[in-house]
């Protein structure tokens, strides 16, 4: 093992025991180090950092900017060990992440979505993907948390879900409604009948092959279901996401709350608890991703100033 690569691996061992998951960020370091070994370097320059950071060379240049940052980070680390490490300038590649613009599914677009993830073969396939659909359009809940469910994080007595070491290393309770928690027994009732001997006794949802679900799998198969529900057909070069459904149930929340009157700023902490994120600011970025959400914070905005003295 070079001394680069055991520095890195020590480096990741200690952002980790922060608390930091740094699950790509440890693979593109790795990455990195690998690359410098390839070539014969000894340590980390600007210049090899940069040369490293600008592939692909067709990327996206916020993507260099973020593999960039995954070496200042090292690099930051290394030179305090040894002065001699180069840490990359912050204005060099600098990372300017770019929210991706969310598609907001109508409900017969969801209903559409359901019935075309219902029609994949064989059927355990078919029910889980509609189960989760469903499950991810109400309740908001991420991709990833979602498909980590295990069979003991379903709280039937309680009528919620656990998140157990989410974002942040944050767990939580999802309360559901008694609809939602009988479509979840359906499912687990199919599942077990479809499934009898899984490879796996814990996971809540499973693969067609009785093994746990995985992420890359299930965005390809919702790009697939996606195309077979004809959503959208038409929106390119992004089509409609997986994550879209967490935005809609955000957006969906915070209109009932305006056309009911609701004071949405005094309630917004609860909509930030239910859905995971680490402050309310973070879920105020959804009032952008609706046209009529945005024009009613504004009109609620103007009322409130216009009835100042």
């Amino acid at each position: 093992m070079s001394d680069l690569r055991q520095a890195a691996e020590e480096y990741l061992q200690i952002r980790r025991a922060l608390g930091f998951k740094f699950t790509l960020q440890g693979l593109l370091l790795m990455q990195f180090v690998s690359y410098l070994e390839d070539i014969g370097a000894s340590g980390v320059s600007t210049e090899l950092a940069v040369a490293w950071a600008k592939t692909p060379a067709n990327a996206d240049p916020a993507w260099w900017g973020q593999r960039l940052s995954v070496v200042r980070g090292f690099a930051r680390h290394l030179h305090a060990i040894d002065p001699a490490c180069e840490v990359p300038p912050a204005d060099v590649l600098p990372a300017h992440f770019r929210r991706a613009v969310p598609y907001l599914y109508s409900e017969d677009e969801i209903a559409a979505l359901m019935g075309a993830a219902g029609a994949l073969l064989p059927p355990l396939r078919g029910e889980t993907y509609t189960t989760l659909i469903g499950l991810l359009a109400v309740s908001g809940m991420r991709i990833g948390e979602a498909i980590r469910l295990e069979r003991h994080d379903v709280d039937w007595d309680q009528q919620l879900l656990i998140v157990r070491a989410a974002k942040h290393g944050k767990s939580r309770q999802v309360p559901l409604h008694p609809s939602t928690m009988r479509a979840l027994s359906t499912y687990a009732s199919r599942r077990d009948q479809l499934c009898p001997r899984p490879s796996t006794t814990s996971s809540f949802f499973l693969a067609a092959r009785g093994v746990p679900l995985a992420y890359r799998s299930v965005c390809a198969t919702f790009r697939r279901i996606v195309t077979d529900a004809r959503v959208a057909p038409d929106r390119s070069p992004r089509p409609p996401r997986l994550h879209d459904l967490r935005h809609g149930f955000c957006v969906r929340t915070m209109l009932d709350w305006y056309h009911a009157g609701v004071d949405v700023e005094a309630v917004m902490p609860r909509l930030s608890t239910y859905v995971g994120h680490a402050k309310p600011s973070a879920t105020y970025w959804y009032l952008e991703a609706a046209p009529e959400l945005l024009a009613l914070a504004a009109d609620r905005l103007e009322h409130a100033f216009g009835e100042r003295p």
